[in-house]
């Protein structure tokens, strides 16, 4: 009888000691589960550099689809955002401090933004947009081989100025087209050499003005106005900062206004073949999730092109500077007001 009674307690034992097992095996289960949905942060904070060289509505617009790419991949990121103000001075403490701090990605969102990174740290992820040629800059090596530690998304489709001279070569046949950039961007210079270049072999004629600061913009405009037929502002972050004085000269003198993004278009201008930059700054900002979790390197990943470009115009622009109409455009542009 107690042979049998000490068999039972063995046994009722045994399965409590295999259901705590089981409960064990479980909760383990049910951990590892709540790991995988956790999704790739695991908790994990980044810590972003930010900066761009001057407020620019294309730069914003740029800096706020970089922001949301991450967002939608869930990634938890701390932002150090800063403004050089147009100065190049603020430029390299701003790279030099991202540095200091051993920032986890900077964002470079501009050519002088770029540079300053690059020239700060050799080891750092750098992601740039709103340059023109990062080769030309010397940001990279090629658009396929970049380098060690950067990369990014250029803000500049192939055909964009080819595109706007043909648009200006048609419509404005014979026009003395006037320019105004800083010869200090490298960005607007590269510009201003693509437009030389595609007007070669046009009716179209050029007239140059530059500029080293925002304030001259003014006399820039008013000496070029008896002289050209069309504006055409390139996207140079100086001449764009102060566009409301082109935008007044233009319309004043009856000129019509070509610029080089369609955030320009809202200030006044009346065409462009554009891009959109909060695309360019989300396209980057994807490429710094696959950064940030160790899916790639800046090395892995090709400096892109935007996909695709759209004749834009602003129909009360064209009206204010004495544009002719033409009825084609109601089905091939986009309008912008």
């Amino acid at each position: 009888m107690r042979k049998w009674l000490l068999l039972v307690v063995i046994a009722l034992m045994s399965m409590f000691v295999l259901a705590a097992c089981g409960d064990d095996n479980d909760a383990s289960t049910d951990e590892a589960n709540d790991t995988e949905d956790s999704g790739e942060t695991d908790g994990e904070t980044y810590v972003v550099g930010a900066t761009q060289i001057v407020e620019h509505p294309s730069l914003d617009e740029a800096y706020k689809g970089f922001q949301e790419a991450l967002e939608d991949a869930g990634l938890n990121v701390e932002y150090d955002y800063q403004n050089a103000q147009n100065d190049q001075n603020n430029v390299k403490t701003i790279s030099d401090n991202f540095a200091a701090d051993d920032v986890d990605l900077i964002f470079a969102n501009s050519t002088p933004s770029a540079l300053g990174a690059l020239n700060a740290t050799s080891d750092i992820p750098i992601l740039f947009t709103s340059v023109t040629d990062a080769v030309d800059a010397g940001l990279v090596e090629s658009m396929d081989e970049p380098g060690d530690n950067i990369t990014g998304v250029v803000d500049l489709h192939p055909d964009a100025i080819e595109s706007t001279i043909d648009f200006i070569d048609e419509n404005f046949e014979g026009a003395t087209v006037g320019l105004i950039y800083n010869a200090g961007e490298a960005n607007s210079v590269a510009q201003i050499d693509a437009v030389n270049e595609a007007a070669e072999g046009t009716s179209v004629k050029l007239s140059e003005r530059t500029v080293s600061n925002s304030a001259e913009v003014q006399q820039a405009a008013s000496t070029l106005a008896g002289d050209v037929d069309v504006f055409y502002i390139v996207t140079d972050n100086t001449v764009v900062s102060a566009l409301d004085v082109v935008v007044g000269e233009a319309n004043e003198q009856q000129i019509p206004l070509v610029v080089g993004e369609t955030e320009s278009l809202e200030k006044g201008g009346f065409m462009t073949f554009g891009i959109n930059y909060h695309t360019i700054g989300y396209d980057t900002g994807e490429m710094a999730v696959e950064i940030l979790t160790g899916e790639k390197t800046t090395a892995d990943l090709p400096v892109e092109y935007p996909s695709e470009i759209q004749l834009f115009i602003n129909k009360d622009a064209a009206e204010k500077q004495g544009v002719e109409w033409d009825d084609a455009w109601d089905e091939e542009a986009e309008f912008i007001e």
